[in-house]
């Protein structure tokens, strides 16, 4: 985290947070949280933390009072098993990305589902559409359980067919190998694998040929701003959600856990998208140089 001036001073009142993964380098939680204290007066710092040992992680976290976290890849399943309380939305999910240290009891939260249904909404109905969600893991789990609340005809779409199935019967859906998604028939496409992620740009999780005009499609990854996949729904003539308005959704959520005030939501945009700005800038500079 780089200190800017405007930040509270660091005394034995400020709090830590911190944003668990593995990887974590990428993550602009950082970024946004402290953009959020800063605005308004909460006494707080925001740190990313590479995990590899979750135990150890979590352990930590009790010894020494970090308030709250944000878990990240590869750790929303696996740390549910380490907390005190998981509440019960969270627990049907079956991930967590969202501890909340109440006096040393921690408690996991799920803002995944409710930020992506947020940011979906803004763009499209759910009710009744056929929804493809790409991926088995922790951020596959939110996203399925807010389509089925808000109505969705469910697949999940995977690489793993082992994990695929476990999880289309875990949520009573269908399911589709990844090798044999072709997009027909569906309204909604959501990847929720890191595929396009920073540094690996250049990928997508499906071929050009699986996008259809009208369709909308959602990717949760957020940096780079415009995935691959994004880049190519639009050319394809479908609508598309980036990953930053799910991103600032679901850490609104968290700040307010945390905090108990309400997120500058704006705020938390702004500062995110510019330095995704700062960064696709820097990388259009070196591409001409």
């Amino acid at each position: 985290m780089v200190w800017e001036p405007g930040m509270p001073s660091l005394d034995t009142n400020t709090r830590l947070y911190a944003v668990m993964g593995n990887p974590v380098n990428q993550s602009l939680s950082p970024v946004m949280h402290n953009a959020a204290f800063r605005q308004t007066g909460h006494n707080g710092v925001y740190v990313a933390l590479h995990v590899t040992d979750l135990p150890g992680a979590v352990a930590g976290v009790r010894a020494l009072n970090i308030h709250g976290c944000s878990v990240t890849i590869p750790h929303k399943v696996a740390v549910m098993d380490l907390l005190d309380q998981v509440d019960p939305m969270s627990r049907r999910i079956g991930a967590v990305n969202t501890i909340v240290n109440d006096d040393g009891r921690l408690c996991g939260f799920n803002s995944d589902s409710p930020g992506a249904m947020a940011a979906l909404l803004e763009k499209t109905p759910v009710a009744r559409r056929r929804v493809a969600v790409i991926g088995a893991g922790g951020a596959s789990r939110a996203l399925a359980h807010g389509v089925q609340v808000h109505g969705g005809q469910l697949t999940i779409v995977n690489r793993s067919q082992d994990r695929g199935r476990r999880l289309a019967s875990a949520l009573d859906c269908d399911f589709c190998p990844l090798v044999d998604f072709s997009g027909v028939g569906f309204d909604i496409l959501i990847n929720t694998t890191s595929v396009g992620m920073t540094p690996n740009t250049d990928q997508m999780p499906v071929g050009h040929a699986c996008l259809r005009p009208g369709m909308t499609v959602m990717d949760v990854v957020y940096n780079p701003l415009e995935t691959r996949l994004l880049s190519a729904a639009k050319e394809a003539g479908c609508t598309v959600v980036d990953g930053v308005a799910m991103f600032v959704h679901q850490g609104a959520i968290q700040f307010e856990h945390w905090t108990g005030k309400k997120a500058p939501i704006q705020l938390m945009k702004k500062a995110v998208l510019k330095v995704l700005m700062e960064k696709a800038a820097e990388k259009e500079k070196d591409r001409h140089d």
